[in-house]
């Protein structure tokens, strides 16, 4: 018998399964280097370990997205390395801040299963979470991806689609961001002298910048987070496939995007909660990015007089200058330059 994994497929899993997975990762300053590297974000709570103690931080958190992408890694051989598409995500919460120094571990709970019509894959809905060496939670999202089966007539249970929170209700944020000297938060070097009152519902930002995907920076990226998944960088694999070609990781587009919105978000510093989000469109090397933003809702945190929350729509594209603001066809349909379809709160100060 092989003691080599090829991963679970679709009937593989069952319902209220738990899988503790492999492989803990402590964080490092090097990691921060080259993610710095890889999508180049600004923003100063992050970037400087001077601000972030200014303010209130006990050093310079990591980011958020890239803690994000390490718990997310670990689950991959165990839930998504047969997937087909990373489909969505909701309920998605920062609880903690995470240091240089600290060790990510990750479960995943499976909450609903759904066959699809051609009995050839199916949609897994699992709740991830990723804790510290203290045994605090950090982060919990859930997240739903199609999987491949691996026999076609084999038999899988009932059909259950989780019913998921449209929101993240605004007393569940912030639990991440220590208590907020204001006073300290210099406006000039985070680059921006825009904070939480000063941003409007309904109002856009076009965040002009835009980055083109190179082949090596994506697979690079992927193999920072220990994303083993076949479809990133296995070519051999992905010639025989639909595309014929590897497709970039979803959060890699997430993570440009998040940088993107630097301008004109600069104090936008803590992605406190994902509301919900989607993959519209497959991204291969060689496309550019860009990306435009919403102000959905304002919301004072229960508690917080020092910071605020923008629920904020954040929209990626492809080779498609946002200055139009593009999400759907006049038909109503996704339009076809849109990459993702991102609803979280931001935290910034007041």
């Amino acid at each position: 018998m092989s003691k080599s994994k090829v991963g679970n497929f679709f009937e593989d899993f069952s319902l209220g399964q738990v899988i503790r997975h492999a492989a803990p990762r402590t964080v490092t300053v090097g990691d921060v280097a080259l993610y710095t590297a890889l999508y180049l974000p600004r923003f100063a709570v992050q970037s400087s370990a001077a601000f972030a103690q200014a303010i209130g931080y006990r050093e310079a958190p990591i980011d958020d997205i890239l803690v994000f992408h390490f718990v997310l890694g670990k689950t991959v051989p165990d839930v998504s390395l047969n997937a087909i598409a990373n489909l969505g995500y909701a309920d998605f919460k920062f609880l903690a801040p995470v240091y240089p120094g600290d060790t990510l571990t990750a479960t995943s709970e499976v909450i609903g299963l759904k066959e699809n019509s051609n009995k050839e894959t199916g949609v897994v809905y699992v709740r991830s979470t990723g804790k510290n060496q203290r045994g605090e939670t950090v982060l919990d999202y859930a997240r739903w991806v199609m999987v491949k089966k691996r026999d076609k007539d084999a038999p899988v249970g009932p059909e259950v689609v989780p019913t998921l929170l449209k929101s993240v209700a605004p007393a569940d944020l912030g639990k991440a961001v220590p208590a907020i000297n204001v006073a300290a938060y210099d406006k000039d070097l985070a680059g921006s002298p825009y904070f939480w009152g000063d941003y409007e519902v309904g109002e856009k930002i076009d965040h002009i910048d835009g980055m083109t995907v190179e082949e090596a920076e994506h697979q690079i990226a992927t193999r920072l987070y220990q994303n083993n998944s076949k479809v990133h960088f296995n070519q051999y694999y992905e010639a025989q496939g639909r595309f014929g070609k590897r497709i970039i990781y979803g959060g890699h587009v997430i993570s440009l995007a998040r940088a993107l919105s630097f301008n004109g978000l600069e104090n936008a510093f803590h992605i406190a909660a994902v509301n919900g989000g989607r993959h519209v469109n497959p991204l291969f090397a060689g496309g550019t990015v860009f990306a435009w933003s919403e102000v959905l809702d304002k919301a004072e945190i229960p508690g917080r007089s020092d910071i605020g929350a923008l629920r904020l729509r954040l929209v990626a594209t492809k080779d498609h200058p946002p200055a139009d603001f593009p999400l759907t066809t006049a038909e109503g349909k996704p339009h076809p330059a849109v990459l993702l379809d991102l609803d979280y709160w931001a935290v910034l100060p007041r």
